[in-house]
């Protein structure tokens, strides 16, 4: 007999069916016990007489049974399938559980955090977190099919790449076939999508794993996943801003969400500043946030470069000068600050095509139109302190395929993990993430970070040195 879907026990009343999936609630009265079984589309109430009293909660089973209307007096209007019970006639269990180290019958967030991540596959049973990961899954679904419809082309690029300056501490691999050298698992696919634009594809997108190795917090992840984005013959900021606005105003609309505003507002950084105190900002009622609702909106005309944060060891490194970027070193000027760039001269007055996208007090997007020809780009390493050959070294590779023809292009990178987190009312990404890492930087799960073998890191040309 094929298996049936418990949401589909409605359409089926007086047939035998066959169900199976986790026991998520017991109730023994001795020669009745009553379970609500609970698959992947919801959950039904199935009755056993002198039987399944013996099972634990969270065992895995599968119920032979007829499907019966249950009378109007009880009927449970909280479950899709309240208006039906399973009459059990035989079952078998196909993976019995023992006592669980954590309970999923509630929201979770009493429980520790280390002992929720090291169960993270029973965590992940909860119906909150469960909901969750299927909304994300639509939203991200609905992303594409919107990039889809406007021609963009779905290409991956690599994850072993070259150590660059992207803002924050790279995460580096060591090379066994080239010992004394690494790889670093990309910041961000920035260099490659603008090389995609060399390459001619002209509308590019991923949906792109991206890892850096900075302090974690609530919003901020060692790895995270981004929807990345990069368009060419674009001439001004809304040329970018108003694909994406389209493509997640849609996505929104599919999986339920509520927006505050039809066209998302847009503010300069200096009008943010002076009216908000910030760049990113919440535009929204105490009544609007009680109902969940999401106030988007557009900053324009930031700032290119900063002085150095001394505090900030990522922004040492990165500007050798004092000076810094304060989105990304690959965004172009605005035209009219082209000149000073080139020059050199005011370096705090030199405003970029850089635009964010901010979303209920979090920032969610960022994007720019980018340098696209070597004078610009070398320009903007020079300001930050470094040398023809240290430019060379970083982003040579970069200047020779401006050299040899790279259209106008900008584009944007958006948060998923953040965006998931603001559209289910969460206030940790960790909540929307299947397998997030821990405060302390462990990975869900596994025992990682951890030590590797004597054979191995001689392989690699490696030796740890002990710490103090």
């Amino acid at each position: 007999m094929p298996r049936t879907l418990i949401a589909d026990t409605v359409n089926k009343v007086g047939e035998t069916v066959q169900l199976a999936g986790f026991v998520d609630t017991k109730r023994d009265h001795g020669k009745v016990t009553f379970i609500d079984l609970r698959d992947r589309s919801g959950k039904v109430q199935i009755v056993g007489y002198k039987m399944l009293g013996e099972l634990k909660v969270e065992s895995v089973i599968q119920v032979t049974g007829e499907v019966k209307a249950r009378p109007a007096a009880q009927v449970n209007p909280d479950l899709a399938t309240g208006t039906v019970e399973i009459d059990v006639k035989s079952y078998e269990v196909l993976a019995a559980a023992q006592d669980l180290p954590i309970l999923v019958d509630g929201d979770g967030r009493e429980i520790n955090e280390d002992i929720r991540l090291q169960y993270r596959y029973i965590d992940l049973r909860r119906e909150r977190l469960n909901r969750n990961i299927r909304l994300r899954s639509k939203f991200v679904r609905a992303l594409r099919e919107g990039l889809y419809a406007q021609d963009f082309v779905e290409i991956e690029t690599p994850i072993l790449s070259q150590s660059t300056k992207e803002g924050a501490r790279d995460f580096l691999v060591p090379s066994r076939l080239h010992p004394g050298n690494f790889y670093a698992l990309p910041q961000s696919p920035q260099q490659y999508k603008q090389l995609l634009m060399t390459a001619g594809f002209e509308r590019y997108f991923q949906i792109a794993r991206c890892f850096r190795d900075e302090d974690l917090r609530a919003d901020r992840l060692l790895e995270f996943t981004q929807l990345d984005l990069e368009m060419s013959y674009v001439e001004d900021v809304h040329d970018v801003m108003d694909p994406v606005e389209k493509v997640v105003k849609d996505a929104i609309a599919q999986v339920g969400g509520k927006l505050r505003d039809a066209q998302f507002p847009v503010y300069t950084y200096e009008e943010a500043m002076k009216e908000f105190g910030a760049d990113k900002f919440d535009l929204r009622s105490e009544a609007e946030k009680a109902d969940g609702t999401l106030a988007f909106a557009w900053v324009i005309k930031f700032p290119f470069f900063k002085k150095v944060d001394k505090s900030d060891a990522a922004e040492v490194i990165d500007g050798k000068s004092g000076w810094t970027f304060t989105h990304n070193p690959f965004s172009t000027p605005e035209k009219e600050f082209i000149p000073d760039l080139l020059a050199g001269r005011n370096i705090d007055k030199i405003i970029t095509a850089q635009y964010d996208l901010v979303c209920n007090g979090y920032e969610v997007g960022g994007g720019s139109l980018r340098a696209h020809t070597r004078e610009v780009l070398e320009a903007t390493y020079k300001i930050m302190g470094y040398s023809q050959e240290e430019i060379e070294a970083s982003v040579g590779h970069m200047l020779r395929a401006f050299d040899l023809g790279t259209p106008p292009h900008g584009g944007i990178a958006l948060g998923l993990d953040r965006l998931v987190a603001v559209l289910t009312g969460e206030t940790s990404i960790k909540e929307c993430v299947a397998f997030p890492t821990s405060g302390s930087g462990s990975v869900s799960v596994m025992s990682a970070p951890g030590a590797v073998t004597g054979t191995q890191l001689e392989e690699l040309g490696l030796s740890v040195k002990e710490q103090a």
